[in-house]
């Protein structure tokens, strides 16, 4: 059987897996060994060639989940998306990125891409037209991030991919923010995909981790660059790592189903301004959403209406946690003004929709009424009173 065929848990549970052939155990067996045997052997195996045993193992489980031919584990998400914009990018290239993405990877590009003298663009929106407009006759890569970070909005992934291959243009996703048990761009077209195996991946907020697939031709060259990068994970990591995706496909079930009540909740709520969420009718990427995901996600940002404070509203949270990254099992808010986008100038935040109002709610697997009542609490003691 192959793992097509396999429902989403199955291969969560079991693809990839190593087998315990000793003691017959019912986990993988951890491969601690940073060293192995050389001599008369088909493969030479070392930690930073991405092919120890465990890491071997894991990323078939991803290719699997992303219906790709191959993959890699990294030791964040960062390295993830570095070590494969620099595969595909040289001095004197072009890139193609969206605007509204990530602030770490934006970091990336606007502190160091210069001083690799690769050039790059930012798109207006994230229209198909967009990007076409910013092509130029050196452009190599199309960068995307769909949901986006943190205002969720989506781009039209089977309308990228089209563009870019009438160009010849690689493409690359971020898909973060869906986990492929959402959303799998290489379906639509897209080349490459990306992931902070820290959020959904790892699910517990316990382990940093990044993972990259896509084709075999093209992890071949990721591979060949990332392993002078040194940006590979621990085979302890990778083996909780795995542990953690067996329950992948059932965490973000569960979290997306109590999203969609929750962003209903807050949209009729009278403290809030808006809700930014694909799973809501009203939201403009509706349509879009339900073309190319399967569900609409768990994580989702809203503004508070003037009169509310957005710190206070954090502070008095009692059972959701203030706290930076996302997607565990428990749920967390953060404001985008202060940490994502922190660096970005308030000109540059105001002009992405970024204001000092907006929070970011990674939805967790808590009851719902428990998550209604704590917001409801924290909203009532963030009001002025005068």
């Amino acid at each position: 059987m192959s793992s097509n065929t396999k429902g989403i848990n199955t291969i969560c549970i079991h693809e990839g897996e190593l087998k315990d052939i000793t003691f017959k155990g019912a986990v993988s067996p951890l491969y601690m060994s940073t060293s192995y045997d050389f001599l008369d052997v088909n493969i030479k195996r070392y930690p930073r060639y991405f092919n120890t045993p465990n890491q071997e193992s894991l990323s078939k489980k991803v290719a699997a989940l992303e219906h790709a031919e191959s993959a890699l584990i990294f030791g964040s998400g960062m390295a993830a998306i570095s070590s494969t914009l620099l595969t595909f990018l040289k001095s004197g290239d072009h890139a193609v990125i969206q605007n509204d993405i990530y602030g770490g990877t934006r970091s990336l590009i606007e502190s160091h891409f210069k001083s690799y003298g690769i050039n790059y663009s930012f798109t207006k929106d994230l229209s198909v037209e967009s990007f076409e407009n910013c092509i130029q006759e050196n452009t190599k890569l199309i960068y995307l991030e769909t949901p986006s970070n943190p205002l969720l909005k989506l781009v039209d992934l089977f309308g990228i991919a089209k563009l870019a291959k009438s160009y010849s243009i690689t493409t690359a996703a971020d898909n973060t923010f869906a986990s492929p048990i959402v959303q799998n761009p290489l379906d639509l077209g897209i080349d490459i995909v990306m992931h902070s195996a820290t959020k959904y991946f790892g699910g517990h907020s316990d382990i940093t981790a990044g993972a990259v697939a896509s084709s075999e031709l093209i992890m071949g060259k990721i591979w060949n660059l990332s392993k002078d990068f040194g940006g590979n994970l621990s085979d302890y990591t990778v083996w909780l790592l795995e542990r953690s995706m067996k329950t992948l496909g059932i965490r973000v079930k569960a979290q997306q189903k109590n999203a969609k009540k929750l962003a209903t909740f807050l949209d009729k709520h009278q403290a809030v301004k808006t809700v930014f969420y694909p799973g809501l009718k009203s939201n403009e990427y509706h349509n879009l959403a339900k073309i190319q995901m399967k569900g609409f996600g768990a994580m989702m940002s809203f503004e508070l209406v003037n009169g509310y404070d957005a710190e206070t509203f954090l502070k008095a949270l009692k059972l959701i946690k203030p706290s930076m990254s996302l997607a565990g099992v428990e749920s967390t808010m953060l404001l985008p003004s202060k940490t994502s986008h922190a660096l970005l100038s308030d000109s540059d935040r105001f002009s992405q929709g970024i204001t000092d109002q907006l929070i970011r709610f990674s939805v967790g697997i808590e009851n719902k009424s428990d998550l209604i009542n704590d917001i409801e609490q924290a909203i009532s003691a963030s009001h002025s009173k005068r």
